[in-house]
Order: C-alpha cells, then structure tokens, then sequence
C-alpha cells in the first residue's frame, strides 16, 4: 500500500519548536546547521521573518538552488505553509533533506517566537 499525499505531507512537517532548536544547535556547529528559506514574497518578508533565515521567493527558488546546501537539511517557510510545502517536495524530490515548518510564520509567531525586526509581525498575503 503506498502512502496518502497527507501521510507524505507529515514526513515532510517539523514544527516551529523544532526549527528553533535546529537553529539554535546550528550556532553551536554552523557547519551542520539547519537551513531555514523564507519563500514569501518580499513586502511579508519585510514585514516580519525569522533572524538569519534566506529570502528567496517560492517563483525563484528554482534559478537559486545552487545557493541550498546538499549536505545540509533545509527548511522552507511561508505564511501559513502551503507555498513551503510546496518548496519541500521539490527539493526533497530532487535529493535534498528537505522539510516545512508546519503552521507557516503564523504558528511561529502565535507560539510566541520571536521575529525580526524586533516589531516585526506576520503580513497578510
């Protein structure tokens, strides 16, 4: 029996407690740290987004891919994670250790976590 597109769709999931421990485990070994992709377009991203993360819209991910690590796990997000899910089963099709974070920047933020710029919110799409 092969799986549902919901059951691939869970492989694909972390949630934002979980990105956040990557990236913080990341500052004590960069070399294996978690790649964390913003995907939304640049007015959101402006509006508020995770520290250190890479912006590259969901449209031009593909001319960037040279720029995503192989060796490394990445992580895509978007508002609230269809535009990075999206992303993850691309990337992971094409051989990389790709996820999304479940629940998009909404769910990180409503959990409390932080944005940047410090009064950064999450803009609606």
């Amino acid at each position: 029996m092969s799986p549902s597109a919901t059951d691939r769709s869970a492989e694909l999931s972390v949630d934002p407690a979980t990105v956040e421990q990557w990236i913080a485990a990341g500052s004590a070994s960069p070399a294996t740290q978690a790649q964390v992709v913003d995907v939304r377009e640049p007015y959101e991203r402006e509006a508020g987004h995770i520290a250190g993360s890479l912006h590259v819209e969901l449209v031009r991910l593909p001319a960037h891919e040279q720029e995503i690590d192989r060796a490394r796990p990445v992580v895509f997000y978007c508002r609230v994670g269809a535009r990075s899910l999206m992303a993850a089963q691309a990337f992971r099709a094409a051989g990389f250790d790709a996820y999304t974070m479940d629940g998009g920047l909404l769910r990180w933020a409503r959990e409390g976590r932080a944005l940047s710029p410090e009064d950064g919110h999450v803009a609606e799409h």
